[in-house]
């Protein structure tokens, strides 16, 4: 496969259904962060981090390409692959549920940092959420499958609690957030 095809040297490209437009365009940035998020999540990955940690962002990965895939598609285009589920939504929330376990419930804000995964976790949390917030934007102008946004919603969930997960394991306290006077 080579890399380059010249295709988009004016500015545009083909949405998966053959449609083009404007490598600015609303559905490009909202799946392009998506794209920014799956290296983000890159990067925790190539920092020491549990296993656990590692089987779940593997998952999640292979499940951001399969979001990209369903926002670059048109709704009433057929996807070359599958969309993203309400069963991968399921499988945040299952997640979530079982990492809260290992931590204390939370009295305050907490400030988003600890060790490099951590910090890189709470990093691609606000990745997720500027997805979120386009993908948003995105639904008042097209159709888009509602599973994508509470996909991304859940994510960012499951980024924040694997983020406090993961300075836990490495022994990083949280310093809560206290406003100052």
């Amino acid at each position: 496969m080579k890399i380059y095809t010249k295709q988009g040297d004016h500015g545009e490209t083909a949405l998966f259904g053959g449609t083009k437009v404007k490598k600015n365009a609303l559905r490009i940035a909202a799946y392009g962060t998506v794209d920014e998020l799956n290296s983000v999540l890159g990067m925790a990955l190539s920092q020491p981090h549990s296993a656990k940690t590692g089987e779940y962002l593997e998952e999640v990965q292979q499940q951001l390409f399969i979001l990209g895939a369903d926002l670059a598609t048109p709704l009433e285009k057929k996807s070359p692959i599958e969309r993203i589920s309400e069963e991968k939504v399921t499988f945040l929330e299952t997640t979530i549920d079982d990492l809260e376990e290992y931590l204390s419930p939370l009295k305050n804000f907490i400030m988003p940092g600890g060790s490099m995964a951590g910090a890189n976790l709470h990093f691609a949390r606000t990745v997720c959420r500027r997805a979120e917030r386009l993908t948003v934007e995105l639904m008042q102008h097209e159709d888009i499958s509602e599973v994508v946004l509470q996909y991304l919603n859940r994510l960012s969930d499951f980024l924040f609690v694997l983020a406090r997960f993961e300075n836990h394991n490495a022994g990083k306290e949280e310093t809560p957030w206290i406003p100052r006077d």
